[in-house]
């Protein structure tokens, strides 16, 4: 009997959408497997359905050559099949302690009243993280912690509920280098333990550098499955999108014009020190720094969301003034894409019209009222211009997918037409094809002598696109680089503390 998980020939339909045609998968106890895709190829709803999310489907799963049924949670969990999602904090229960939530499966499970043994769930929260290699204080409240050491929790939550396979979605969306290697530690562990892993991630380096095994789904079917070592990350893209990807990065040469912001001294608390630079007309300025350098700090400082800035900005010629609110910047020509989307670039609940025209409304009022002819043309057109996929301009923005939503959180700033763009982290979480597609957003904006500033830790994107770019490092611009003395070993040496030469 061969120890392993199978899905054969799964079929899934929304009415008359089919989102899964025949895919079949497979995993091995002590096994790293990675399922990758572009947004919409069909990974979430294959892993909802083998996590017992859906109900109804078509098609047959397997565990040790036996068939079982899975259509509930309660199903999968039976069965050792744990699920640890991208958004940790939903997950977890911040005012209990850790203990608590790692017990919390096993506490509701219990039957009638039962009196909670400290002693006995102390006891087994700490054996679950030791597992993990995991010092985190058991006592400890949740909403103390760390992303790294919630996410610590969430496995270890799983593993006491005697996980045979796990699925983790985008598990290194949140964390800094230094966490994505603990956390990659934690899995060789637990694939040493015999736990078989589903590797869910955009970020294909990771995935080679983990992975024993990738299948690739596309439109809804299977593309191929093959030993990591076997293929490579250009030959990946190209199954994920159907066709070559000819070099991932934009790269055409847009002229470069005259001087459109300045910032000069800026500085915030301790993030942001003496920050000094420039954007020219049709340029894109990089800004390379590991998490937690001072990246989304610096933009925040920008586009009034910081209070207690000292330093100068210009824009045009015009000094403005620090310490504004958000709508001052905005007037005068800044524009913010932040790093937390949901959170702070769109309103999830409202709909993707209403969240296009929102920074620019007055345009299309009159006398208080709204003229929503107006409002929908012009939504139609940022929808085609920005490339958003979605039923209609109705949709609820929350109901997009990563990257949809991303565009969304860009094109609402097409419509206002600001002077500079500030991009923090405008990838994250985003498919290959929504990157290749903000990109083009991107390039297009400097095609019209627009600004840019974009801000990231994914290091190979800005040696793509950025024209000049500065190293942050403890919220201080270390080094100034062109695109053609930039390599991604200068990056990383001077965003770790490296020191000049």
């Amino acid at each position: 009997m061969i120890d392993a998980l199978k899905m054969m020939n799964i079929t899934k339909t929304f009415g008359s959408f089919q989102a899964l045609k025949g895919v079949s998968f497979s995993i091995k106890k002590g096994e790293v497997h990675a399922l990758l895709g572009a947004n919409g190829a069909g990974k979430s709803t294959l892993m909802k359905i083998l996590s017992g999310a859906y109900d109804t489907y078509d098609g047959i799963i397997e565990k040790n050559e036996q068939t079982i049924s899975i259509r509930s949670p309660k199903n999968a969990k039976h069965y050792g099949l744990q699920m640890v999602h991208q958004e940790v904090d939903v997950a977890l229960i911040p005012t209990l302690s850790v203990a608590e939530n790692i017990m919390l499966n096993s506490q509701v499970a219990k039957k009638g009243f039962a009196l909670m043994k400290w002693k006995h769930t102390y006891e087994q929260a700490k054996a679950a993280l030791l597992r993990l290699g995991s010092s985190v204080d058991v006592k400890k409240e949740v909403g103390e912690l760390s992303l790294s050491e919630k996410q610590q929790v969430l496995l270890a939550r799983a593993i006491a509920q005697d996980v045979e396979y796990l699925i983790l979605d985008e598990p290194t969306a949140p964390l800094s280098v230094e966490e994505t290697k603990r956390l990659f530690e934690v899995i060789r562990k637990l694939k040493e333990q015999g736990v078989g892993i589903i590797y869910i991630s955009h970020r294909l380096q990771e995935v080679f550098d983990i992975a024993d095994r990738v299948t690739v789904l596309r439109d809804g079917e299977h593309i191929i499955t093959t030993d990591t070592h076997k293929t490579s990350i250009d030959d990946v893209i190209s199954h994920m999108l159907g066709k070559t990807f000819e070099g991932e990065f934009p790269k055409e040469d847009v002229s470069i014009g005259s001087p459109l912001m300045k910032v000069e001294n800026l500085s915030w608390a301790t993030k942001v020190s003496n920050v000094s630079f420039h954007v020219n007309e049709g340029e894109i300025v990089g800004i390379a720094g590991l998490v937690g350098a001072g990246k989304t700090e610096l933009c925040r400082s920008l586009f009034g969301l910081q209070s207690g800035v000292t330093g100068h900005i210009h824009v045009r010629d015009k000094q403005l003034k620090v310490n504004k609110e958000p709508y001052y910047y905005i007037r005068h020509g800044i524009s913010l894409v932040p790093e937390e989307r949901r959170k702070e670039g769109i309103l999830v609940e409202e709909s993707i019209t209403s969240n296009l025209t929102l920074p620019s409304l007055s345009q299309f009022t009159k006398l208080s009222f709204l003229l929503k002819e107006k409002e929908k043309a012009q939504a139609l057109r940022t929808v085609q211009e920005v490339g958003v996929k979605s039923s209609s301009i109705k949709q609820q923005v929350g109901t997009l997918s990563g990257g949809n939503q991303q565009k969304v959180a860009i094109g609402k700033w097409l419509v206002k037409d600001a002077d500079v763009y500030l991009f923090d982290e405008p990838t994250k979480g985003v498919d290959v094809g929504s990157k290749r597609d903000i990109f083009d957003l991107v390039k297009g904006l400097v095609k019209q002598g627009k600004g840019v500033v974009y801000a990231t830790c994914e290091f190979n994107e800005l040696l793509g696109i950025a024209d000049r770019i500065y190293v942050i490092y403890n919220g201080e611009f270390v080094k100034e680089l062109s695109r053609a003395e930039a390599t991604h070993e200068q990056l990383f040496y001077y965003a770790a503390g490296g020191t000049e030469k």
